[in-house]
């Protein structure tokens, strides 16, 4: 596919899949900077932590030098402490174009004390580390290059850091598994899982800041202001607190499926990489063996069918129902009755797997559920790809080859919308969205036989009947 990078246009004869992969092509090539890549040239003008990772995965189909400079690019702004942040800002964009701006966060001052770099403002918080998962497939692209150019001996030391960070000073819980401190770190800002805890929040006084993201959104498919107000609160608290993780007071603090369920993926990843550089892929093995029993341990609900989300100031799980749960398929090992009773979730009434154009990201049936607001119902193509991904890993195989084929049509239908309305696909938010572009490029270059880490599958295991 790498002759999509010079980009022509479709015509009335060109083959269905081929136009598609031309229209992603195109987004990516005009989101691209020059280090990285945009979600978005108007919406969100900087570099994204997840979104640079997944962009990553499909950008390596087009170019793999590309591929691997996106993720350095991120991972040469890392904290000394580990963390990677969720934005990494562009100097050159004005400070109004975006909130919150680097003139909010103030890294380089009041993150000093936690490592932030002196030379490079970003943001304080974190985002799901999908980053060695993505590293890994980057290399899988083109092995030669990748061992001729270094990549791999480069990343490893930074990514196996993000990951001590995330199992050291983040596990607030004490239980093993990463914490999130703010609702933007689990990637699914305005979730309904998030609504009980932020209910303990103080929002930010209204004239105190100024919301840009309206500027290019409809406020119906945004976060509504009170919710926004909340985030200002708990991130100008995080700010002013040094960015201190262990032993600080969060108003916030979440133990979150989906960023656990990749952080054990990436663990998996990272010992195949520690292995191509020489290194003992053990220690990520025991540790991701580890990720994953406390993951069942602490987060899985048989009640509901499905992974939830722990809150960790009152120590119980929420109940809320949402596609983060769903998530952990990607993960291998688990237990076939919760496969299973994953898979029992998926298809009912609460998502209806095979019966909607793609998996919502929230409970269809639940209270809060909104089919145009940003998290609360709406399907996203890295959360459905996600899914896909683990059905695949399972044997079901129908149901991914399903999912897969309505992701694609969304893709090109929306115009690489952001997000689309979970019963129609119509678009929502953004056009011309990065990860969405990326992630087409991904699935019309997937190897329907290997799973998320790009691992030939025992397909005779959990096989669709």
């Amino acid at each position: 596919m790498t002759s999509l990078l010079v980009g022509t246009p479709a015509t009335a004869a060109d083959d269905p899949a081929e136009a598609l992969g031309r229209g992603a092509a195109r987004v990516l090539l005009t989101n691209w900077m020059g280090a990285s890549t945009v979600p978005s040239r108007g919406l969100y003008p900087h570099q994204w932590s997840w979104d640079s990772a997944f962009i990553a995965i499909g950008l390596r189909h087009l170019s793999v030098r590309r591929a691997q400079r996106e993720l350095e690019t991120l991972l040469h702004a890392q904290w000394a402490d580990g963390r990677v942040p969720h934005i990494v800002f562009n100097p050159a964009v004005p400070h109004d174009a975006y909130f919150p701006s680097p003139d909010f966060w103030r890294s380089s001052s009041a993150g000093a004390a936690a490592g932030a770099p002196a030379g490079t403002e970003t943001s304080g918080i974190v985002q799901p580390p999908v980053h060695a998962l993505a590293a890994w497939l980057v290399h899988l692209a083109d092995p030669a290059d990748s061992r001729r150019r270094g990549f791999l001996p480069r990343v490893y030391g930074r990514l196996a850091a993000w990951h001590d960070y995330l199992t050291g000073p983040r596990d607030l819980g004490g239980g093993g598994l990463a914490a999130m401190v703010h609702p933007w770190e689990p990637g699914m800002d305005n979730s309904p899982c998030w609504d009980a805890p932020l209910g303990r929040v103080e929002p930010a006084a209204r004239g105190s800041y100024r919301r840009a993201d309206l500027d290019h959104g409809q406020p119906s498919e945004r976060p509504t202001d009170l919710d926004y107000g909340r985030y200002v609160r708990l991130a100008t608290d995080y700010r002013d607190s040094g960015y201190a993780d262990a032993g600080a007071e969060h108003a916030f603090a979440v133990e979150d499926p989906c960023v656990n369920a990749l952080l054990i993926v990436s663990e998996h990843a990272l010992a195949r990489i520690a292995a191509e550089t020489g290194a003992d892929p053990a220690p990520h093995e025991r540790r991701a063996a580890r990720l994953t029993e406390a993951l069942v341990e602490r987060l899985w609900s048989p009640q509901a069918g499905m992974f939830l989300n722990r809150d960790l100031v009152g120590d119980e799980l929420i109940p809320e129902r949402s596609v983060a749960g769903l998530i952990p398929l990607i993960v291998p090992g688990l237990p076939p009755e919760i496969v299973d009773a994953l898979v029992g979730t998926a298809e009912s009434s609460a998502f209806r797997l095979g019966e909607v154009p793609m998996v919502p990201s929230y409970d269809l049936t639940g209270t809060a559920f909104d089919p145009s607001r940003y998290w609360r119902g709406p399907a996203w193509f890295n959360t459905s790809w996600l899914v896909e991904r683990g059905l695949r890993q399972y044997g079901r195989a129908r149901a991914a080859d399903r999912l897969r084929a309505a992701m694609l049509a969304a893709a090109g239908e929306s115009g690489f919308a952001e997000y689309v309305d979970p019963f129609t696909a119509h678009a929502r938010g953004t056009r011309d969205f990065g990860w969405t572009a990326a992630l087409t490029l991904d699935l019309l270059a997937a190897d329907p036989g290997a799973d998320v880490s790009g691992q030939r599958l025992d397909t005779t295991v959990g096989a669709d009947a």
